[in-house]
């Protein structure tokens, strides 16, 4: 009796369990075949300094001397082997707590087009304002596109203007994201935050 009341009561559990135990097999399971757009996890071709300034300056809209500027800084500080970057537009705004949407493509040397990407992130500070700015982001570490999306800390009021141009770091696990942005807007203080890119757009910015 004991035992068929056990199996009567597992079966009626068996069907809310199911999606459990499928998101955890989903969460698991690693793809047959990745695709990934490199030919190894631990290599990816680099862009040069010149082709960066080209890319930055037409995607910005400025002058390549401008552009130069806030690269050579950034390579003085990262390096020169950046391995992708990231062309777009973002508006943000706060008021002690703020919030940044963006959305542009990654480009890299192996893909064989670029790929849509979304960024969102939200902060806290002494912060007041609002800005919409085009963002030209040179990423180190990045060897292929699912490493991307995660959620990186940063520090906005950190971010230092070269010829005009605010360049801040965002750096989790081995990729450091050096995004240069240019707009219009009046942005105050300083805050302390996280920015999180993914495949879609996300509404909440956490």
């Amino acid at each position: 009796m004991h035992r068929r009341q056990l199996i009567l009561t597992g079966l009626a559990a068996a069907p809310a369990l199911a999606p459990a135990l499928l998101m955890g097999a989903c969460a698991t399971r690693q793809p047959a075949d990745p695709a990934y757009p490199v030919g190894t996890d631990r290599s990816a071709r680099t862009y040069s300094a010149q082709e960066l300034i080209a890319a930055g300056s037409r995607e910005l809209g400025i002058a390549a001397e401008a552009v130069g500027g806030a690269i050579e800084r950034i390579f003085a500080d990262q390096g020169d082997s950046p391995t992708a970057y990231i062309a777009g537009e973002e508006a943000a705004g706060a008021a002690v707590i703020g919030a940044r949407y963006g959305r542009g493509a990654l480009h890299m040397k192996d893909l064989s087009a670029s790929q849509e990407v979304f960024w969102q992130g939200a902060s806290v500070g002494w912060d007041v304002g609002g800005n919409a700015s085009r963002v030209f982001t040179l990423v180190y570490g990045l060897y292929h596109t699912d490493m991307l999306y995660r959620r990186y800390p940063g520090v906005e009021g950190s971010a230092y203007l070269v010829a005009g141009l605010g360049v801040n770091y965002q750096q989790a696990d081995g990729i450091i994201l050096a995004p240069i942005r240019t707009g219009v807007g009046l942005r105050l203080g300083a805050n302390v935050g996280t920015m999180s890119y993914s495949r879609q757009r996300n509404i909440l910015p956490f």
